[in-house]
């Protein structure tokens, strides 16, 4: 039986480079990408995650309502159908960063951040959780940005606020990830622009996942490529 690779992230460069080495270990996939709902930003048409739309060789989309528990536990079971079953799940958080002054801040737009950009991980995380412990196997990988370069950025009021939440929440997953039967793993890049060789580097550790590297962040920099 192939492995099942089910990955969630925001439309980024950085997703679609993981899903590309999804593509190269896989003949089918499962993808479900966060659409841009924050005002004021130019967005293109909406993407058909319907059944009939085809992204790309490979990927089975689907769609997701982050801020619903019941459409996590939905997409969970739809991805599970797709697959047979999700050994490998990557969630990658790249939020849109959204300067703006914060007396200009819509009450829309903070919904949508802790919609989809907090609690929607919360939801989704639950139920992946719940079926690598029944099953008592499973790779959770968890992609935050690099807090350093996060830094840089104060005046985005929304984007850095939901990437720090996503990062305490992983770093709370890999703290309490002894307990668990199942491997997970925390991935930051030290690199700007690197998306292709990140993405390796993730599957290349995905690919070797065991208890021992299971609970840590492990920090991609070009000088650690080939390590």
């Amino acid at each position: 039986m192939t492995r099942g690779i089910f990955i969630s992230g925001n439309d980024s460069l950085l997703c679609a480079a993981i899903a590309a080495q999804a593509a190269r270990r896989v003949e089918r996939f499962a993808q479900v990408l966060l659409p841009n709902r924050l005002s004021g930003q130019a967005r293109g048409p909406l993407p058909d995650y319907s059944p009939a739309a085809e992204p790309g060789a490979g990927v089975i989309p689907l769609v997701w309502n982050p801020g619903s528990p019941i459409s996590a536990r939905t997409l969970v079971l739809a991805a599970t159908h797709q697959l047979e079953r999700i050994d490998e799940a990557v969630l990658v958080c790249s939020p849109p960063s959204f300067r703006r002054p914060a007396a200009e801040l819509q009450p829309l737009d903070i919904e949508v951040l802790v919609n989809d950009h907090i609690k929607g991980w919360f939801f989704l995380v639950r139920e992946l959780a719940g079926i690598f412990r029944a099953r008592r196997s499973g790779v959770l990988s968890l992609v935050a940005p690099d807090p350093g370069s996060a830094r840089d950025d104060q005046a985005d009021l929304l984007g850095l606020p939901a990437a720090a939440a996503f990062r305490a929440f992983a770093q709370g997953l890999l703290a309490s990830s002894a307990a668990e039967p199942y491997v997970t793993l925390g991935f930051i890049s030290q690199e700007t622009g690197d998306d292709d060789n990140f993405a390796a580097y993730i599957f290349r550790l995905i690919d070797q996942a065991s208890k021992r590297n299971s609970g840590k962040w492990h920090k991609y920099g070009r000088l650690n490529i080939f390590k």
